[in-house]
């Protein structure tokens, strides 16, 4: 017999829609429907949806889903590529995309105070206009909220220099369930006394609370920045011209590579400044004062100049964004070669990234599946697609065969089957092979101080 509520009952629909009223309480098939799959495309109905308003909303219904054992699964914008969103036992969704006030933007303090539906672009601009930075930057950053990005630990594109999300929290208020406030952390940049819990959530996947308050980081914006697309002959000239920039001294705000069948499927529908015989790529991004920025750019150049490069461009401002938009391209592209992939994300060390490319790319001719690496080789996480036309059935049973091979193959590099995704239901099979059984088990027995009746976000790998 499960432990959880087996449907949702006329008087659990009551209960909801007199917390929630008017809209924000969801029971209609059609309006479901929009919550019941994130960007992996996995896919679970709900039975209700719920769109708190205030923390004290939150507190009543973690009361009532305690009592009830009722699946909680905490939902933002749904961009999440591993299903960690998606109510695969049922129960009720919790949107958080109504709580979305900027409460503080502090020059004094250097803080920002947010709800956790707070689009985190949104944010950004209004840092920037304060002369403020806040720099964690997802992929999704025009559209995924600080909520999400906390929960879900998210890294970005200038991880190497700044950091994944964790490193910018400073505190956290989360309602628990049975309804209790935990407040951790707050204002201070500093602060040793107890535990960490607020690093602890940051990176839970909603397993352990709700977030309805949250507190990060600010710094001073920088004046400028400057970026620098390579193109190499192959794979192995770019991962030599990436060491030659750290050798030099240059910590780059961004560091990212592109591999030949990533440049190859941009190609097929776009003009891209790399020369024509470039069989890898890599983009650079530096920033601070502009003094710094031209002398890091000088440098930059000179140790990329010793590995003999194909091509060479340097930008800043509109320059610097034509450069960019080739990287924001790849995901787009990729669907030229095949309607559908695999989108994985793994992270190996940062010396191992060229041998874990190649044998991606062995992996997929082993399986007849065109395999495209791409990401961020500042921090050895390399997202890896595997491409497969969804209407073949041998092709899908090969991709997932691959995939599978893949995420062996970044283990025995002593890497990690994810880098940023995280978990979710796409590789929940695979965590016990990552993870020790007492590693496992101390998670388990953490979750349960938290959530003893196991509501929060339950049938997921962690």
């Amino acid at each position: 017999m499960s432990k959880y509520a087996p449907s949702l009952t006329k008087a659990h629909q009551a209960f909801l829609s007199d917390l929630f009223p008017h809209d924000g309480c969801v029971l209609s098939p059609e309006g479901l429907a929009v919550f019941s799959a994130d960007a992996s495309g996995e896919r679970a109905m709900p039975w209700a949806v719920v769109r708190p308003e205030t923390r004290e909303q939150v507190q009543e219904f973690l009361k009532w889903a305690d009592v009830e054992r009722m699946p909680i699964y905490g939902r933002a914008r749904g961009t999440g590529r591993v299903g960690s969103a998606v109510p695969s036992l049922g129960g009720v969704v919790v949107s958080m995309l109504r709580m979305n006030q900027i409460l503080d933007v502090n020059e004094d303090d250097f803080v920002a105070v947010v709800q956790p539906g707070v689009v985190t672009a949104d944010l950004q601009a209004a840092c920037a206009a304060k002369q403020l930075f806040y720099p964690p930057d997802p992929a999704s950053v025009k559209i995924s909220t600080i909520g999400g990005n906390i929960a879900t630990c998210a890294g970005g594109l200038k991880a190497v220099k700044y950091g994944v999300t964790r490193d910018w929290v400073l505190g956290i208020e989360a309602v628990l369930p049975g309804g209790r406030v935990l407040h951790m952390g707050g204002r201070s940049h500093k602060d040793v006394v107890g535990l960490d819990l607020k690093r602890l959530f940051a990176g839970s996947n909603g397993t352990l609370g709700l977030f309805t308050e949250l507190t990060v980081k600010l710094i001073p914006l920088p004046e400028a920045s400057a970026s620098v697309l390579v193109g190499f002959f192959d794979l192995a000239s770019s991962m030599e011209g990436a060491k030659a920039v750290f050798r030099a001294g240059v910590l780059p705000a961004a560091c990212e590579f592109m591999d030949g069948p990533t440049i190859q499927a941009i190609r097929m529908g776009d003009d891209i400044p790399l020369a024509d015989d470039a069989q890898a790529a890599l983009l650079l991004m530096v920033d601070g004062t502009q003094k710094g920025v031209d002398a890091e750019v000088r440098r930059m150049v000179a140790a990329l100049e010793s590995v003999h490069p194909v091509s060479m461009e340097v930008g800043s401002g509109a320059e610097a964004e034509a450069l960019w938009d080739v990287r924001r391209s790849i995901s787009p592209s990729s669907f030229r070669i095949k309607p559908d992939k695999l989108a994985e994300d793994i992270s190996v060390p940062r010396g191992s990234v060229g041998q874990a490319v190649a044998a991606a790319h062995d992996i997929g001719r082993e399986h007849g599946l065109q395999v495209l690496c791409f990401g961020h080789l500042g921090d050895g996480n390399i997202h890896v697609s595997i491409m497969h036309d969804g209407a073949v059935q041998n092709e899908v049973e090969s991709a997932h065969l691959a995939k599978d091979v893949v995420f062996r193959m970044a283990l025995s590099l002593g890497g990690t089957i994810s880098g940023e995704h995280g978990t979710g239901l796409t590789k929940a099979s695979f965590v016990s092979e990552q993870l020790s059984v007492d590693e496992l088990q101390l998670m388990a027995d953490i979750r349960h101080v938290f959530d003893p009746n196991g509501i929060m976000n339950p049938g997921k790998g962690l």
